[in-house]
């Protein structure tokens, strides 16, 4: 599933190729696209036609796009995407084919390129929402953003995170760190892929209890947590196949980068060992045995 550098990749090609401009109509190919749009099909329609996307946002690994109205006031209302296992939003010119996975379609009144909503496994979608004012369990943002995203933490790249509240939230819980990673009401945009590599940097192994963590562990976390992130940016995001993409369909490139995501029996970068993975909330994880050591048990 893509996380947040992937997210913020497509959030910055949005708001390069679509903000600003109009809706002229929209298309809805296969209704599951829009089955978090409770209305129905023809409301989403409606809602969108004829209002302007006017920026590109993202909390976490959710995007969206305030509408106006004609005369250029807000609506009230976003239009909201997730990418789920699979989704794509392309922008793609009037006469490039049809994508074999293709859901939604808008077109604009500026008659320039449209943009596409693909998925293949169809477990993203898009939602035309209420906004409300204020942030979530992360801090607050000045723009008002969507009512289902209000929950959702903000990222640790933001200027406005929390740094010391993230240390004191974290080291009250009692769970492991990595599942505290992934709870994105705690830290927003963090998914599998980063939080095996931040937890690699900090020399930390997953199943350790957050609240035996020191104060200069959480910080060396975070601090990973963050490189990682900005230097996935920096290379695109991470592409394993071509359902990874920016709005332009490129891929991004840090998969050539990840020092333990994915690379059980290869050797550790830092100090030889070989790479083991183990089984996690019906996925992966990957860690060095050497440089993040399982941590004691708790005596009874």
């Amino acid at each position: 599933m893509p996380e947040l550098p992937e997210v913020e990749v497509v959030r910055r090609g949005l708001e390069r190729w679509v903000a600003g401009r109009t809706v002229a109509a929209v298309e809805v190919r296969h209704p599951r696209a829009v089955r978090r749009h409770l209305e129905g099909v023809d409301h989403f329609v409606a809602a969108l036609t004829g209002r302007t996307l006017t920026a590109a946002h993202r909390r976490g690994k959710y995007l969206w796009l305030p509408l106006a109205e004609a005369d250029g006031t807000p609506a009230g209302q976003a239009l909201v995407a997730h990418l789920g296992m699979s989704g794509q939003l392309l922008v793609e010119k009037p006469s490039q084919p049809d994508e074999t996975h293709l859901r939604a379609r808008v077109t604009f009144t500026d008659g320039g390129r449209e943009l596409r909503f693909v998925d293949q496994r169809t477990f993203g979608g898009l939602v035309v929402e209420e906004c409300a004012g204020g942030g979530g369990a992360g801090g607050a943002i000045a723009e008002d953003i969507p009512t289902r995203l209000a929950h959702i933490a903000i990222d640790p790249l933001d200027e406005g995170f929390d740094a010391d509240g993230f240390s004191a939230a974290l080291r009250r819980r009692r769970t492991e760190v990595k599942r505290a990673l992934l709870d994105q009401t705690l830290i927003g945009g963090v998914g599998n892929i980063y939080a095996d590599e931040s937890l690699w940097r900090a020399r930390l192994h997953g199943t350790r209890p957050t609240d035996r963590l020191t104060r200069a562990q959480v910080a060396d976390l975070l601090e990973g947590v963050r490189d990682v992130l900005t230097e996935s940016l920096a290379q695109g995001g991470t592409s394993f196949d071509s359902l990874y993409v920016d709005v332009n369909g490129q891929s991004g490139y840090f998969s050539r980068h990840l020092a333990v995501y994915g690379q059980a029996d290869r050797p550790c970068p830092r100090c030889g060992t070989p790479i083991v993975r183990e089984s996690f909330m019906n996925r992966s994880s990957y860690s060095c045995p050497r440089c993040q050591p399982r941590p004691r048990a708790r005596r009874s």
